[in-house]
């Protein structure tokens, strides 16, 4: 069996209202991450969490994301009736758990990559130029 990595520092951060640095309940990151973890590790399946096997996982939930909304339209897609959303919500959890399970793996804190990503994103599209339009910031 691989060893699993361990967790970075910044996973045992919560929110603003816990109560010391290791506080988690499954309501967070964290714990949602170490409720994955115990899963995978009862099961014996962390052998077969690499990033490779995590990252191709993750790209099959994608699809199976996309299926409930192929062949709609703009407006059809926006006013699924409930059946179909319970459907896509399991599928966006599906790809949210490979997502996180990825991030444990590879050590990266994914709220701090998205902050990053916002802050180049931000560079990259300015609101006078990106305004109205979904033009590639290489287009604007």
């Amino acid at each position: 069996m691989q060893n699993h990595v361990a967790p970075p520092a910044f996973l045992a951060c919560g929110s603003a209202t816990d109560t010391g640095p290791n506080f988690m309940t499954q309501d967070t990151v964290e714990g949602l991450r170490q409720r994955l973890l115990q899963f995978a590790q009862a099961r014996d399946w962390l052998q077969f969490h690499s990033p490779k096997n995590l990252a191709s996982a993750l790209v099959v939930e994608a699809g199976e994301l996309l299926e409930p909304f192929q062949w709609l339209g703009d407006e059809e897609s926006r006013n699924l009736p409930a059946d179909k959303r319970d459907e896509v919500a399991a599928e966006m959890a599906d790809v949210f758990i490979y997502l996180l399970q990825l991030s444990s793996a590879m050590g990266v804190d994914l709220v701090q990559a998205a902050q990053r990503k916002i802050d180049r994103n931000e560079q990259r599209y300015p609101v006078a130029l990106s305004r109205g339009h979904n033009k590639k910031y290489d287009e604007i």
